[in-house]
């Protein structure tokens, strides 16, 4: 009998399909809303700004028999800064570890065919299945037509979606559950996200950020988890939050403290949430400076290192 399907009696089991599905896109065109969306729970950073997604974001939606663990990606960006660069490659290994791939184009957004061809190129290369999914169906601006023309001649199934209202992803997720390979759940089936908890507490500290500080701050700030007490009620989570430059210290904390005070708050909310427990949370901003140009600030906080170019 299959333990993830015990309303099955034997020899009445469909075989079961389970895979990785990697959501990739320019910044900002919604895959961490779209993520959320076919997860059914808030796991990976949503916010007005662009480029909020570091490293990949798994979440998992267990349906019958089918089991698609979805990844988020950071944006693609044409860049030679060092974060970026690590960004890039997070991109790459997700895909090149993917069963499905997922295009996601902005069908609000006009961009020029330059904007899209890394997305493209992404698309063309990949060797495993693949769809286009044209987002933001739900904006007045959204056209159609244009959306059909991003998808270019790729000669890919296309789906147009709102990831904020859910309107068109029951066909995206047919699609998916068609083309992942057959074999077991990779998760138990009740299994949401396959990182720890406190990946996600981190996220949410981060997303706090974002939603709270405007210009360099968001982008200079990394987020570490320095000790996490489940043990403990409330539950203890001191954080520290690293910025590049003494200056942006200042801001972060704000005024006799009020700004650190009020991103707390707002955080612990958000953490209270995901865990359905009381918390303790401890904020502590540090300098670390220059931490996204250097390789040794990327592999403290858990990024991905590029090889040094030549």
């Amino acid at each position: 009998m299959n333990p993830d399907r015990p309303d099955l009696q034997p020899g009445d089991e469909t075989p079961t399909r389970a895979g990785f599905v990697v959501l990739v896109g320019l910044p900002n065109v919604g895959k961490s809303t779209l993520l959320n969306a076919l997860v059914g729970e808030h796991l990976s950073i949503a916010t007005p700004k662009a480029q909020t997604t570091w490293q990949r974001v798994a979440g998992i939606r267990t349906e019958d028999s089918v089991q698609m663990i979805f990844i988020d990606t950071p944006g693609l960006i044409s860049s030679r800064q060092l974060f970026h660069r690590s960004m890039a490659i997070e991109t790459g290994r997700a895909v090149a570890e993917a069963d499905v791939v997922i295009g996601l184009l902005d069908g609000g957004a006009r961009k020029s065919r330059a904007e899209l061809e890394g997305v493209h190129d992404l698309l063309a290369r990949a060797a495993r299945p693949a769809a286009v999914a044209v987002n933001k169906a739900d904006l007045q601006r959204f056209d159609p037509a244009a959306a059909r023309r991003l998808a270019g001649d790729l000669g890919l199934p296309l789906y147009v979606v709102s990831a904020r209202t859910g309107a068109g992803l029951e066909p995206l997720l047919e699609f998916v559950a068609s083309q992942l390979p057959e074999g077991p759940f990779l998760y138990p089936a009740d299994h949401l996200a396959s990182a720890p908890a406190r990946f996600f507490v981190q996220e949410l500290i981060r997303e706090s950020v974002f939603e709270r500080y405007r210009q360099e701050i968001p982008y200079a700030v990394a987020v570490r988890i320095e000790e996490f007490r489940e043990g403990e009620d409330p539950v203890y989570i001191a954080a520290s939050l690293h910025v590049e430059r003494k200056s942006q210290k200042g801001m972060l904390i704000g005024k006799g403290g009020t700004g650190i005070k009020s991103l707390g708050a707002a955080a612990r909310a958000k953490i209270e949430h995901f865990l359905g427990r009381r918390v303790y949370l401890d904020l502590w901003v540090k300098v670390s400076h220059g931490w996204r140009r250097r390789r040794k600030g990327l592999a403290m906080f858990g990024y991905v290192v590029p090889d040094a170019e030549a």
